[in-house]
């Protein structure tokens, strides 16, 4: 079975003209990207700015491709699940920041450097590339 979900790297340039990057918390407490399930009809690029609008309240246009993250799982009806995560870079247009609480405990807006550091603590390895060619795609270097 394969299992198609999708999301961004979503960034904004605060009252300042500070770009800014946003991060999640995700339900088991480690740094994430807003992502979800791609429903019946949708393209990728729509399930991405609707599980972004889901679970950060933001309204968002997508600038970029970034990449694609394959992985597979055992899934306990279904047996071995062929995942694929389609990520965007996203620009925030609108909507009223906020967490989905029922899904994720948190979502903030982070300084580039600050945003890579939080990643590379205490988020998943595997989004480290996606985090990276983001800030790739902003002209921000990170090791």
């Amino acid at each position: 079975m394969k299992e198609i979900s999708a999301g961004g790297v979503v960034f904004r340039y605060n009252e300042q003209g500070q770009l800014q990057i946003q991060l999640i918390q995700d339900r088991y407490g480690k740094v994430s990207l807003p992502k979800g399930k791609m429903e019946p009809g949708e393209t990728v690029e729509e399930t991405a700015l609707r599980e972004i609008a889901e679970e950060t309240g933001l309204q968002g246009e997508i600038v970029a491709p970034i990449d694609q993250i394959k992985y597979q799982y055992d899934h306990s009806g279904w047996g071995m699940v062929n995942k694929e995560v389609h990520y965007y870079l996203v620009k925030a247009v609108g909507g009223k920041h906020q967490a989905q609480v029922d899904e994720i405990r948190g979502v903030d807006w982070f300084d580039p450097i600050d945003a890579w550091r939080r990643q590379k603590q205490s988020g998943y390895e595997n989004n480290d590339r996606i985090l990276s060619g983001a800030l790739k795609l902003l002209d921000i270097a990170v090791d």
